[in-house]
């Protein structure tokens, strides 16, 4: 072979080999995602001196949350958009002061007990002794009283499963902790799954007869914390009825039907929609704050509700084992809080779907039960699913 063949070939190699090389930089799959961590860090001290944690988990899809052992509080959701952009798409704080200094509680991501919601007159009577509860709403008892357990600190446990990974809670409210009976032992779990689901699970025993209702209150916004209102939200509830009422929010006892109101959400619906329609329960809730009869068909986990944000595409599905659901659509918030970032929560920015048993039960015997009785465990479930539309 001459000179100029060898060098030819040569050359024609080179080239041949940029070519493969440069096709095998262009079809390298991406850099692969981080698969689960769970990891927990100091957060601050109460002022009495009680340490707090803060435990941050994730999955392999981009799902990151915060949780602290003050109230069990979710301080930081974030879940990608439909362009794979990750935000936090719940309301907070970002220190601990926020949550223990702020302004007038609007429990923000906290675990709620004993009792979520309300109960009348911030009383009730059971096996014929009449309790007294704090009346810190009106005259009624709401969210478990002056200190309830939102405003505790929590023992806090890091939680691996097959399920996924994320945080036990557990705490002891002992007996005559605002004015309920028995020692009710509480442990409360929070499960990020590979399927972006959030798993709550919520289990208690107690040495005495006791009202429990327990819930998880954080305040959602799809678009993104402190990007403004929520009325574009499309929101759906699989509930064919709801309680109305009366102008302290506690229900009168009927099970009204919502077709042909305001309150109809079995399809989706904007929640701006029809919230300032000239309605009498709209007028006592100062906007959407009530509780929905979930459509149950027996026993078990049943989807509840789902929330749509065309601009950002995300998506929340809940399913739940509870009878009833409160949608609260943020009609208290008015522009005095400032929270995560600087920002300003104005009227409703963030909307709340708790999942619980109906308000004031324990003075409604026509609603389902929530009284626990020693040799009984209280155990219900609800499950977040964050994705997108297309």
């Amino acid at each position: 072979m001459t000179r100029f063949h060898y060098a030819a070939a040569f050359a024609s190699a080179v080239i041949l080999c940029q070519i493969v090389v440069g096709a095998c930089a262009q079809s390298a799959p991406p850099a692969a995602v981080k698969g689960p961590e769970l990891t927990r860090a100091p957060f601050g001290k109460t002022p009495d001196g009680t340490a707090v944690d803060i435990y941050t988990f994730s999955n392999g899809h981009g799902v990151e949350i915060k949780a602290t052992t003050y109230g069990g509080i979710i301080t930081s959701l974030k879940v990608p958009d439909r362009a794979g952009t990750a935000g936090d798409i719940v309301l907070g704080f970002d220190t601990l002061a926020g949550y223990v200094n702020g302004p007038p509680p609007p429990y923000f991501g906290a675990i709620i007990g004993r009792y979520g919601n309300r109960i009348g007159k911030a009383q009730f009577t059971l096996d014929g002794t009449t309790y007294k509860l704090a009346a810190n709403n009106g005259p009624n008892h709401l969210h478990g009283g002056n200190k309830g357990f939102d405003k505790v600190v929590w023992a806090g446990e890091l939680l691996k499963t097959a399920d996924g990974v994320g945080v036990a809670f557990t705490r002891t409210s002992p007996d005559g902790e605002e004015g309920y009976p028995g020692s009710l032992k509480v442990r409360v779990t929070y499960t990020l799954t590979e399927k972006d689901e959030l798993i709550v699970a919520y289990h208690a025993t107690t040495d005495k007869a006791t009202p429990v209702n327990l819930t998880q209150h954080s305040y959602f916004n799809l678009a993104g914390e402190g990007s403004g209102d929520i009325l574009g939200h499309e929101l759906s509830i699989d509930a064919d009825r709801y309680t109305p009422v009366d102008d302290t929010l506690i229900p009168a006892g009927q099970l009204a039907p919502v077709q042909g109101t305001p309150f109809d959400f079995r399809t989706p619906t904007a929640i701006g929609a029809r919230i300032d329609a000239n309605d009498p329960q709209l007028t006592n809730g100062k906007g959407y704050d009530h509780n929905w009869v979930l459509n149950r068909t027996g026993a078990g986990l049943q989807h509840a509700a789902r929330v749509v944000e065309p601009t950002t595409g995300r998506t929340l599905d809940i399913a739940t084992t509870e009878p009833g659901i409160q949608f609260y659509a943020g009609n208290f918030l008015d522009g005095t809080i400032t929270g995560k970032g600087g920002h300003v929560y104005n009227h409703r920015t963030g909307f709340c779907l708790e999942t619980q048993h109906y308000p004031d039960s324990p003075n409604k015997p026509g609603f389902p039960s929530t009284i626990l009785k020693p040799g009984q465990e209280y155990s219900t479930k609800t499950v977040f699913t964050f994705g997108v539309t297309k």
